[in-house]
């Protein structure tokens, strides 16, 4: 009963500042961004406080679940986007990052929150494995940013195509910047997926003495890595640069959703995140 009490408190909070940032958005009130920043910080609290709990409550790290890595996705984008906020006061990047934040933790609301079974539980406690999803869940962070930005980017595109001069296209800032940081974060997501593919494979032949490439989550994690690679060759060798790059890393971040919800649902192997 606390632990669900204090979901649901995490969820009114988080979407009051998330409509406190919309409203931001839509009328620059100043005021009503420095309550939804101070509700955000409240949320990543309890974020933590309820992170702390289930682990004690269940005697493991909370990774292990469906439930358990939708709310850690979730935490690790606020996370981000405060830490972001901080260095480089990007209001709009938090209020577009949280929006994803946001519908991970709705999501998970209709996903059972039990613990896993004693079976699973004693297959995947390792700490390789541990590593694995853990790194897999940063690199999903890094590329929500990257999106992010881009997403900024077509934004500012499109005001400055059809000249909407006004406040709120000179808080978005200049497509430069914008374009810039949606490279470095997939710049550094790319190596971290890359890494826990590589960490699930390993942990996958040590258990099991086989990999399952047939899997449907293990085809679409390459085809994920695939996508953002062609995007930083392009960045990086090609030198493009512009709309049509923006637009290449947002369709990137579509299939990793597809990755993240669709195949984990078709997945034989992959039961727990």
């Amino acid at each position: 009963m606390i632990l669900n009490s204090l979901y649901m408190l995490i969820i009114v909070l988080y979407l009051l500042s998330v409509l406190g940032y919309f409203i931001d958005f839509i009328q620059n009130n100043q005021k009503v961004n420095r309550i939804a920043f101070w509700l955000l910080s409240i949320v990543w609290s309890l974020q933590l406080f309820f992170f702390i709990l289930r682990m004690l409550e269940f005697n493991r790290l909370p990774l292990m679940t469906i439930f358990e890595g939708l709310f850690l996705y979730a935490w690790i984008l606020v996370t981000f986007s405060l830490i972001i906020n901080r260095l480089f006061k990007m209001d709009f990047l938090i209020f577009f990052v949280n929006v994803v934040g946001f519908v991970i933790m709705t999501i998970s609301i209709f996903v059972p929150p039990g613990d896993a079974s004693d079976q699973l539980t004693n297959l995947l406690i390792t700490e390789l494995l541990v590593i694995h999803v853990s790194v897999i869940l940063l690199s999903y962070g890094a590329f929500t940013l990257s999106f992010a930005f881009s997403f900024m980017y077509m934004l500012q595109h499109h005001m400055l195509k059809e000249k909407k001069w006004g406040k709120r296209m000179f808080r978005i800032g200049d497509l430069a910047k914008l374009e810039r940081f949606s490279y470095v974060f997939s710049l550094i997501g790319f190596p971290l997926m890359v890494f826990g593919l590589i960490l699930g494979i390993i942990w996958a032949w040590i258990e099991f003495d086989t990999v399952p490439w047939d899997d449907l989550k293990v085809i679409s994690s390459f085809l994920v890595i695939g996508v953002y690679g062609v995007y930083l060759f392009q960045y990086v060798v090609k030198k493009k640069r512009g709309y049509g790059l923006a637009l290449l890393n947002i369709a990137a971040f579509l299939v990793l959703l597809v990755n993240y919800f669709l195949s984990s649902s078709f997945s034989d192997f992959h039961l727990w995140y």
